[in-house]
């Protein structure tokens, strides 16, 4: 092997002939990786542009809205009606009154038969191995054979895509693709159901996701994934909306609201329903909070 020895005044010759970035790294700490980040549309139903504008509020129904919930009001073209039943569950509501139930299951439901019913099975208060045989599409968010669920449905004006995640199992280790981040296309927006993450995403995850508008976010802070991992995900997410669930009781949902008060925007509803469209999205990231049993 033959060996150089270059003196001070060679040496900073040839630095100076490198390419400026090539430069700059010489005796440079290596850069810390970006962390993942969303960086597409959400696809499908939802258009690649927004519409112009216009300043509203976020539209809370009446309670005697709420009270009639079995003879659900119609929603306006290019409006979603999200409800909190309880746990994380939610009723969600498209135009044509299509109803989705998330983590469908056997001790919370919603008062009315959904069309669909999405589930994961970190527990059993996420799935029910006897669904309403009246539901017309169930959607498991796993498989038995370990392989992602990988739905992709469209019913009526309504889209519903999953992509699968890691739970761990009751051994410690890690069941592979044992939960689902469904995702909801609908009256123009993406409505992401996170269910009961355990990780942060990877930006393959995040790509297939595409940017959402609204996320349903367990904050238990613990059972899921921890506090610190969870506002990761909602910052890589950006949605403008944020709805909390999974959160067992007061003092975990409070521990989580001042948290996310120091960068967000918090707001407690009196009803736990709410009506959104691609106009009235707050124009800075908030959370609300929906009232709702979540055990």
């Amino acid at each position: 092997m033959v060996r150089m020895c270059l003196g001070p005044g060679l040496a900073l010759g040839l630095l100076l002939l490198l390419p400026p970035t090539q430069a700059a790294a010489q005796g440079a700490a290596p850069a810390a990786p970006a962390k993942p980040e969303m960086n597409e549309s959400c696809p499908g139903l939802v258009a690649e542009r927004r519409p112009p504008f216009r300043r509203a509020s976020l539209r809370l129904p009446a309670l005697k809205e709420l009270a009639a919930l079995k003879e659900l009001a119609a929603l306006k073209e290019g409006e979603a009606r999200i409800t909190y039943i309880g746990h994380s569950t939610f009723l969600i509501e498209s135009p044509r009154l299509v109803r989705i139930a998330t983590d469908y299951n056997d001790y919370v439901k919603p008062p009315v038969l959904p069309d669909i019913a999405t589930m994961n099975h970190a527990h059993s208060t996420h799935f029910s191995e006897r669904p309403d045989p009246g539901i017309r599409h169930v959607l498991r968010g796993w498989r038995d054979d370990g392989k992602p669920s990988d739905w992709d449905l469209s019913f009526q004006d309504v889209r519903v895509r999953s992509v699968a995640t890691n739970i761990r199992d009751w051994g410690g280790g890690t069941q592979r693709h044992g939960n689902s981040i469904f995702i909801f296309e609908i009256a123009n927006l993406c409505v992401a159901h996170l269910g009961h993450l355990h990780h942060t995403l990877t930006q393959q995850q995040l790509n297939e996701i595409g940017r959402v508008d609204v996320v349903l976010v367990p904050v238990d802070g613990g059972a899921t994934l921890d506090l610190d991992g969870m506002i990761e995900v909602l910052t890589a997410l950006k949605a403008p909306l944020m709805i909390p669930m999974h959160f067992f009781s007061t003092y975990t949902l409070d521990r989580f609201m001042q948290r996310i008060s120091k960068d967000w925007e918090v707001e407690r509803a009196e009803v736990p329903s709410v009506v959104i469209s691609k106009q009235n999205l707050p124009t800075k990231p908030k959370l609300l909070v929906l009232p709702g049993r979540s055990f």
